[in-house]
């Protein structure tokens, strides 16, 4: 009589995150801000040679060119502006590895990574960053900035509920 094979079921590691759902989740959400913030600016580009009212006087479209930080912050900084940039973005590519496992947090953290590069174009490219968006009780502004913007509030308030 042959012998029964015996099936031999190796104990497993404990699983690990999938971190192909975290590359997904920071880099295709960080490529879709990219896309959409320098599309905005080609239109801003090619629409834009006159303010563009929008809401009666709280939001209008106006072409601007930013040498500086966020909020027209230290006019004329561009290239200071491009090693802080590519310091930021470094740290998120060595350190997203190290993100708390939750979905919300990767998400907030793609934000302010497209955000960042997105500017970065601008900055490298044309040597300013285009803002086009003017709400009369702020600064312009870009879409890029809107998703660094949330990118931080929404990280802040992921992990501090952790």
């Amino acid at each position: 009589m042959p012998k029964a094979k015996r099936s031999v079921t190796k104990a497993s590691p404990k699983a690990k995150p999938d971190t192909n759902n975290r590359f997904y989740i920071l880099f295709g959400i960080a490529l879709v801000v990219i896309i959409l913030d320098q599309l905005t600016k080609l239109w801003a580009l090619s629409a834009l040679q006159n303010p563009m009212p929008v809401i009666g006087n709280f939001l209008s479209f106006v072409l601007v060119k930013n040498t500086g930080a966020g909020f027209g912050l230290f006019k004329g900084t561009n290239t200071l502006m491009i090693y802080l940039s590519l310091m930021v973005i470094g740290l998120i590519l060595y350190y997203h590895d190290r993100i708390p496992d939750k979905t919300s947090v990767h998400a907030s953290v793609a934000l302010i990574l497209g955000g960042g590069i997105a500017n970065l174009v601008d900055r490298v490219r044309l040597g300013h960053v285009i803002d086009f968006i003017d709400v009369s009780f702020w600064p312009t502004f870009n879409a890029a900035d809107t998703a660094i913007t949330l990118g931080v509030i929404g990280f802040l308030v992921f992990s501090w509920k952790e």
